[in-house]
């Protein structure tokens, strides 16, 4: 080529070169990322109007840019923000479910408590008159005991029913023999004998196993929804490391940095970011699942075999069939108390000639078995356990489901179906690198986010922790037992609540010689014999029995 011809081409191409393309010119100018910018509500002095050189750029890359260092600072702190919103929004499901489920259970139990206790009152007063009023405390601590134990209280259920039956029968038993002293040494001795004379009839122990598997359930279920509500709202609340704000920046708003405001992060770069982000999160949920799984469980309980509902509805009239059974055998029990404790003192003249309320008024409220309590839940245990359940399932994986609940957000990402026109961390283009596995150990070759996978976040590592005694509380109240009375000793036999003795196992603390009345001396005979007919009859309460028995057959 002549050299003429060499000299004015080169030039010429020279030229060419360095002037900007049409479409180079519009990119140059940042008008549209003065308004993006401003929409964020940061002020426009901060943005040039074209671009400038990248080289003061710490974190997005550092050619022509539309960002000064303020603009970087500003949108990397914004992009924080937006990431912490974002895990709270889209984890608001299962907080707000075990916020409003708790308050609903919660509710129902101790409206339940409350609603048991009137009924009971209510229908002993009318009932036993003055008889019950006189010995109503008796009755009261119980129910006080009971949502003692149901708020977090300090109560073993077994031994705790145990002693109601047995005041229940040094009362019973003054009531029966009146024309008898007894000294607060002869009442204990009295109620040594409550399990096995069993004065009470089945009454007692069939309501032991059913109230203390019915409230451990019951306390073991809202507890874990406590739980379940603090993890929630605690690990929603996230707390970025730098090498996360980094990452984040990088993607939400390096397009802006580069004159590509409207140009979302592609599908599969905003998932690797937010794995690297939520990787302690993401460990979080091989435990919760246990925990869920859990809670299933001992709902399932709670519909069936546990139900604390159709325990307590009818509380009051068990009971009652237990009066009524030591009324039928207030003879027998007598003379065995009397052969295993001694012959009492006779009472004084006065106490021994009084005699009970002569009229009772035995109507009862009708019982109409498909009745449930109104409470402040508005609703029945069974309709409660249901809608739970539905919401539990739904919230398993909850945690390592994160990422790919954000990055499905059409706010956040381009999508699935626009691999080609999406922010891939350095151009608009697709994003080529692989998806790693969820998981605090599967980010150690993550392109996107600098993590430490030698150092596990010590306050999600406090919930795992957590969420692990829960569980196993709850297969503990699955099987009807309640860790905080499990017996730490050697002994075969425990003192924990729903693990008690068995009647055929567990030996007795008295054997008696025989069955038979005690003997009385001939010139005593017919004297006792006539004061005890005299207490047994004014006791006996005929209509009172038939009353019970006609209510038991409605139930």
């Amino acid at each position: 080529m002549p050299s003429w011809i060499r000299a004015v081409i080169l030039p010429l191409s020279g030229l060419l070169l360095s002037l900007p393309a049409a479409a180079d010119v519009k990119a140059r100018s940042c008008s549209e990322v003065r308004q993006a910018y401003g929409a964020k509500g940061f002020s426009l002095a901060d943005i040039p109007y074209q671009e400038i050189a990248g080289e003061h750029l710490r974190i997005c890359p550092q050619e022509y840019t539309c960002c000064t260092t303020e603009m970087e600072d500003k949108l990397s702190q914004q992009s924080k923000l937006e990431f912490e919103n974002l895990v709270e929004e889209t984890s608001h499901f299962v907080r707000t479910t075990f916020v409003s489920r708790h308050k609903k259970f919660d509710e129902f139990f101790r409206e339940l408590l409350e609603n048991a206790e009137k009924s009971l009152n209510d229908m002993f007063v009318r009932t036993y008159g003055m008889l019950y009023m006189q010995n109503s405390e008796v009755f009261q601590d119980l129910f006080t005991e009971l949502k003692r134990y149901y708020t977090g209280g300090n109560v073993n259920l077994e031994e705790m029913l145990n002693d109601f039956w047995a005041r229940l029968l040094e009362r019973m038993f003054q009531l029966i023999n009146p024309q008898y002293h007894f000294s607060e040494d002869y009442l204990e001795c009295v109620s040594k004998y409550t399990d096995q004379l069993k004065p009470f009839g089945d009454v007692p122990r069939k309501l032991k196993i059913q109230v203390t598997r019915a409230f451990i359930a019951a306390r073991t279920f809202v507890q874990g929804l406590t739980v379940g509500r603090e993890v929630a709202n605690r690990v929603s609340k996230v707390s970025p490391t730098p090498g996360c704000i980094r990452a984040l920046m990088k993607m939400l708003y390096c397009p802006y940095c580069r004159g590509l405001p409207t140009v979302r992060p592609c599908n599969n770069y905003c998932l690797n970011v937010m794995k690297g982000c939520l990787a302690n999160q993401a460990d979080l949920d091989t435990e919760w699942n246990l925990f869920i799984d859990a809670m299933l469980l001992v709902a399932e309980r709670l519909e069936g075999p546990f139900n604390i509902e159709s325990v307590m509805d009818p509380i009051d009239v068990k009971i009652s069939e237990a009066i009524m059974n030591m009324q039928e055998n207030s003879m027998q029990v007598s003379a065995k108390v009397f052969q295993g404790c001694g012959q009492p003192k006779p009472a004084p003249a006065l106490r021994s000639a009084r005699s009970a309320p002569e009229n009772f008024n035995t109507r009862f409220r009708p019982y109409n078995p498909d009745e449930r309590p109104t409470t402040a839940a508005g609703t029945s245990l069974d309709r409660l356990v249901t809608d739970i359940k539905e919401k539990l399932k739904l919230s398993k994986k909850v945690w390592s489901a994160l990422p790919y609940t954000i990055c499905k957000d059409e706010s956040v990402t381009a999508g699935t179906s626009n691999e080609e026109e999406c922010w891939n961390g350095q151009s608009k283009a697709r994003y080529l690198p692989e998806i790693m596995n969820d998981g605090l150990t599967n980010q150690i070759n993550n392109p996107e986010v600098e993590v430490d996978i030698t150092r596990p976040d010590t306050f999600i590592r406090q919930q795992i922790m957590a969420l692990r005694v829960m569980t196993n509380k709850l297969k503990n109240a699955y099987n009807g037992n309640d860790v905080n009375f499990q017996d730490t000793s050697d002994e075969s036999s425990g003192s924990g609540s729903g693990s008690g003795c068995m009647d055929d196992v567990c030996p007795t603390e008295f054997e008696f010689v025989t069955t038979e009345a005690p003997a009385v001396d001939p010139d005593r005979r017919e004297e006792e014999s006539s004061a005890a007919q005299g207490s047994y009859s004014l006791l006996s309460w005929p209509l009172v029995c038939m009353a019970l028995a006609l209510q038991r057959l409605h139930r």
